[in-house]
């Protein structure tokens, strides 16, 4: 019961607590000038790409010790069933040809709907994370694990999980959500890294399929959501280069974070 307990706290301070003090973080800032806002959704846009393609799919290709052709068929899949699933989101909100004349979506009623399916991807994707540490402590028998595995494992998810929160509250806050409010629902898509870690302490490890197929669907839906969404959006706020440039700082910041 001890064991379980340390689980639990160990995942809420890197699930819910990073992911909300990333969405606080993008909060803060997320009402600002046009030039600002864009910006932001850039550098965010930037984050997420750089998470997607130098973890969650490299994980999702190599879920353990194997990687074959099969697994990277079924990644490839995965990632555009998950691609596909938020463009029949984005159909079923707009309609199957996009908005008609005369009724087009407000950019605040896209950035909302952008946000939302970003928090329920990264709620997707926190799920498998969080069975990777309870698995990583259910498979330290001696107890050692407060200076092992697990809270490496746990330490990088969380600071990760600060610019994937970030990616949340943005749009959310650009969409008219209130900052308490985005925080909130920022930090709540970082329980199922809770509920994961839960399973994978009893189950002992998650099984190398199911892990690649739920990363691989996560990444599909918040790839579509960083081209479909956020960037275009962040040019029409601001035609220039900076926010191009925006993209490609968070992309190397979050290329810091994932190898550092």
């Amino acid at each position: 019961m001890k064991a379980v307990l340390t689980v639990l706290q160990l995942t809420a301070i890197t699930g819910v607590g990073g992911t909300g003090l990333g969405g606080a973080l993008g909060a803060a800032f997320g009402k600002m000038s046009r030039r600002v806002t864009s910006l932001l959704l850039s550098f965010s846009a930037g984050l997420m790409i750089s998470i997607v393609c130098f973890d969650l799919i490299v994980s999702a290709v190599s879920p353990g010790d194997s990687a074959s052709g099969t697994n990277l068929l079924l990644v490839t899949a995965s990632i555009l069933v998950g691609y596909g699933a938020v463009l029949a989101l984005n159909a079923l909100i707009t309609g199957p040809h996009g908005p008609k004349e005369g009724k087009k979506q407000k950019p605040s009623g896209r950035m909302l709907t952008a946000g939302l399916v970003m928090a329920s991807a990264i709620a997707l994707h926190n799920f498998p994370e969080g069975m990777v540490i309870g698995a990583a402590y259910a498979n330290d028998p001696a107890g050692r694990v407060l200076a092992g595995d697990a809270v490496l494992i746990a330490s990088v998810i969380g600071i990760h999980d600060i610019p994937e929160g970030m990616g949340v509250s943005v749009p959310l806050v650009s969409g008219g959500m209130g900052r308490l409010k985005a925080t909130v629902l920022t930090a709540l898509s970082g329980v199922p890294t809770v509920l994961g870690a839960v399973a994978g302490y009893f189950l002992g490890a998650m099984s190398p399929m199911a892990l690649a197929i739920s990363l691989s669907f996560a990444s599909g839906a918040m790839l579509c959501v960083v081209f479909g969404e956020l960037m275009p959006e962040a040019f029409f706020l601001w035609r220039s280069g900076f926010p191009a440039f925006a993209m490609f700082v968070g992309l190397l910041l979050g290329m810091v974070i994932v190898y550092s």
